[in-house]
């Protein structure tokens, strides 16, 4: 197996454990449910998919030999993960929900979760030269 494609789903299982781990504390500490906007499923999901997407980006640069170019798709990642919190800024929940105020407390650090453990675990995978 390739190993970027291995960092890529060892990142999306470590980014959905810390997920997870984080909507179940943020719930219960807090004592708010959001179970009807976010399951461990959805999250569980987003945070694999995340990490092979990013892999995807490394494993297309490896093709075309342009390894240089890491560091930009680095820096994409990161304008990507900063957009992608547009999402929970701007969500409007149902009417039903209590605290709904909370819920960017809850989803907006998750955004950025795929990056961190993703660029946090790259020394392991570093090919050797």
């Amino acid at each position: 197996m390739n190993k970027t494609l291995l960092h890529g789903i060892v990142a999306g299982l470590l980014t959905a454990l810390a997920s997870i781990s984080y909507l179940m504390l943020y719930e219960s500490i807090l004592y708010v449910d959001f179970s009807q906007i976010l399951n461990v499923g959805s999250v569980g999901g987003a945070s694999i998919i995340s990490g092979l997407l990013i892999a995807a980006g490394y494993l297309i640069l490896e093709k075309m030999n342009k390894e240089k170019w890491k560091g930009g798709l680095n820096v994409l990642i990161i304008l990507l993960s900063f957009l992608s919190i547009l999402g929970p800024i701007s969500i409007s929940l149902p009417l039903e929900i209590d605290f709904p105020e909370l819920f960017p407390g809850l989803a907006i650090p998750m955004h950025f979760f795929p990056a961190l453990i993703f660029f946090g675990l790259q020394p392991f995978f570093l090919k050797k030269t």
